[in-house]
């Protein structure tokens, strides 16, 4: 290599450090890698981002939790927002032109569209189980929640399912799933 391309790219990367968009890599609580851009508020470490959109927040995340897009791959939120008439067990059509808006927002900022840590690992691997896709059929989400007895969820009446994020999560509605943020109802602070 030369030394004027040796010149150039050490001044590329010092660039890039002085404008606040270099990368960082750290374990988190829990063992897995985290990256995060630092500098000028762009947050993209394991978290997920949160919800922004005011209609899916009021439509969908007014009959349950509003799960952030970051939690499936494009193409579950089309098979989900494509199958309203029939939404696990319900009908939730809604007026076409509210249900484009929201796959278009659910697309855009799916799992395998963004550089959020924690959302590639919900879009590394095809989703395993029957009928419409689940976030708790994910690989990433069953390896996350594999120590959780079934007896601190299922049988919890103040939880009832694992699709109950915000029950266990204290830090859901913003995108914050860090096991620092874990608390169960009636059981407390589980770590694995």
């Amino acid at each position: 290599m030369s030394k004027a391309f040796i010149a150039a790219a050490g001044a590329a990367l010092i660039a890039l450090g002085a404008s606040g968009l270099a990368w960082s890599e750290h374990d988190d609580d829990d063992g897995d890698r985290k990256g995060h851009r630092e500098g000028k508020g762009l947050m993209a470490r394991g978290d997920l981002a949160r919800v922004t959109n005011a209609h899916y927040r009021a439509e969908c995340g007014g009959c349950h939790f509003a799960y952030q897009p970051g939690l499936l791959p494009a193409a579950s939120w089309a098979q989900v927002m494509g199958t309203l008439d029939n939404h696990f067990g319900d009908d939730a059509t809604l007026d076409p032109a509210v249900t484009a808006e929201l796959l278009t927002y659910l697309e855009g900022n799916a799992a395998d569209r963004n550089d959020r840590v924690r959302s590639r690992a919900f879009a590394a691997r095809p989703i395993q189980g029957e009928g419409p896709p689940r976030i708790t059929q994910t690989a990433y989400f069953q390896r996350k929640h594999d120590e959780v007895p079934v007896r601190y969820v299922k049988n919890n009446p103040k939880v009832g399912s694992f699709g109950n994020c915000q029950a266990c999560h204290r830090g859901a509605d913003t995108g914050d799933f860090s096991e620092d943020q874990v608390n169960i109802p009636g059981v407390g602070r589980f770590e694995d």
